[in-house]
């Protein structure tokens, strides 16, 4: 029977670690970005005869697992077994030991075997071997990750956080990373059908927001808002993306700002604030620019301000470019560099603020916990680079081509207004005061974030 093992130490005591595998969300924090995999069901949590049931789309596949829990022993181990699913057998033991120095050796091992008996395991053996190494190395990095920011705020009480776009990029890793700190998470939905199992009902056209459902919760994250990105911008979808985005923040901060509960609001923003400023330096004190992404922002900031005169404690994460294969823009580029269709958009030289997922969501968990900070964060990585520099490492991370450029005239032809906004303007913006603020950042360098979240070894 083909076997796989993989150990890391984390400078966490083994009572820490292993409390954050008991909680909701772990799975989904461990599972690969580039893994098109969902947790469709679950009873229990990883104690003897907890199920649960994971739906994973590969390639043309569509297969499901269902992985039942035994052989649980607190504060040491934890074993998940295949009842269901594409293996013969499939069992993956978590380990957790106490090392000398206060810390946790953590060890997976995964014994396996493959459809097809012997055929089997030297077809996909192989190929098994290699995903394993890329998700395993991939899965202690996120847990190094999320236990050293919980670590900085373990004192901190816990709190209950309201969210809309819960089902985002952002709002899903942010729920997860919550979760898994000891948080309680309360779903913000806009449809009455979907307001259940404690999921609180708005509106942001209507400005309805249930406030008897937000009772006893803490902080409210609001990310909600119309995609800016895919289609061309017509005057409709204009429209629609300034006010979800105002209506929406006016709805949620007046909302609250008649709360004694709600003491925290944290709401998503954008770069966009500076408008197309070449390699101008922008900082969260840097005015704002031109253009319709730099009125929207600006309305959308405002619309905050019900909530800061009532006495909430305010903050706005303009965010960047979120590298993600889960979602974002990436997935698209990923497309048109694997093809190898891609290049530099226009002259290469407009900046691309990007930020890994990972530490987009340690900003705003540490807006959250950090009393201390109001006004503005920039979501951004500390080292923006140009465009053309994007292109090369993305290119290089993926080993394709980059040979194909895209003229500022094809753009702008392609994509009008949106195009010009989005791809051919830029912003040099760095986050002084995220730094400032005390945020760690996990990974400054591009090539080391998108190989982390692509699962690309260096």
């Amino acid at each position: 029977m083909p076997t796989f093992r993989r150990s890391m130490t984390v400078p966490h005591p083994v009572s820490d670690v292993f409390a954050w595998h008991e909680r909701p969300g772990a799975l989904e924090r461990l599972t690969p970005p580039w893994e098109n995999m969902r947790v469709v069901r679950r009873s229990g949590g990883i104690a003897d005869g907890a199920v649960v049931e994971i739906r994973h789309k590969k390639g043309p596949l569509d297969l499901s697992w269902e992985m039942e829990h035994v052989d649980y022993e607190q504060g040491r181990r934890f074993v998940d077994v295949q009842r269901k699913g594409p293996f013969q057998s499939w069992r993956h033991t978590h380990e957790f030991a106490p090392t000398d120095d206060g810390g946790t050796l953590v060890t997976d091992t995964i014994e396996w075997e493959p459809p097809l008996g012997a055929a089997g395991e030297v077809l996909a053996g192989p190929i098994l071997e290699k995903e394993l190494e890329q998700g395993f190395a991939f899965r202690h990095r996120r847990l190094a990750h999320d236990l050293d920011l919980h670590a900085r705020w373990a004192g901190a009480p816990r709190l209950t956080v309201a969210i809309t776009g819960a089902g985002g990029l952002i709002g899903s890793a942010l729920s997860h990373l919550l979760t898994t700190g000891g948080h309680r998470v309360v779903r913000m939905v806009r449809s009455r059908s979907r307001a259940t199992d404690g999921a609180v009902y708005w509106n942001a056209d209507t400005g309805e927001v249930d406030t008897a459902g937000l009772r006893g919760v803490d902080a409210v994250v609001h990310l909600a808002g119309e995609p800016i990105s895919g289609v061309r911008w017509t005057d409709a979808k204009k429209r629609a993306i300034r006010e979800s985005r105002v209506k929406g923040t006016a709805a949620i901060a007046g909302a609250i700002a008649g709360m004694h509960d709600v003491k925290t609001l944290v709401m998503a923003s954008a770069v966009g604030y500076y408008g197309g400023r070449k390699d101008e330096i922008l900082t969260e004190t840097s005015a704002p620019g031109k253009g319709f992404l730099a009125e929207v922002c600006v309305e959308w900031e405002a619309a905050a301000r019900r909530a800061e005169g009532a006495g909430v404690r305010v903050v706005k994460i303009r965010n960047g470019l979120v590298l993600s294969p889960a979602g974002g823009a990436l997935p698209l580029m990923l497309t048109a560099f694997k093809s190898g269709l891609a290049g530099r958009v226009g002259n290469g030289r407009q900046y691309v603020p990007w930020i890994d997922l990972d530490d987009c969501v340690g900003i705003f968990y540490t807006a959250l916990m950090n009393g201390a900070v109001k006004g503005v964060l920039n979501g951004t990585g500390p080292h923006p680079v140009t465009n053309a520099t994007f292109t090369d490492v993305l290119g290089r991370v993926l080993n394709r081509p980059t040979v194909v450029p895209l003229p500022k005239l094809a753009v702008r032809a392609m994509l009008g207004e949106m195009g010009d906004e989005l791809l051919l303007k830029g912003q040099r913006a760095r986050p002084a005061a995220t730094l400032a603020a005390g945020y760690d950042f996990r990974r400054e360098d591009l090539e080391a974030s998108l190989r982390h979240q692509l699962g690309r070894p260096g």
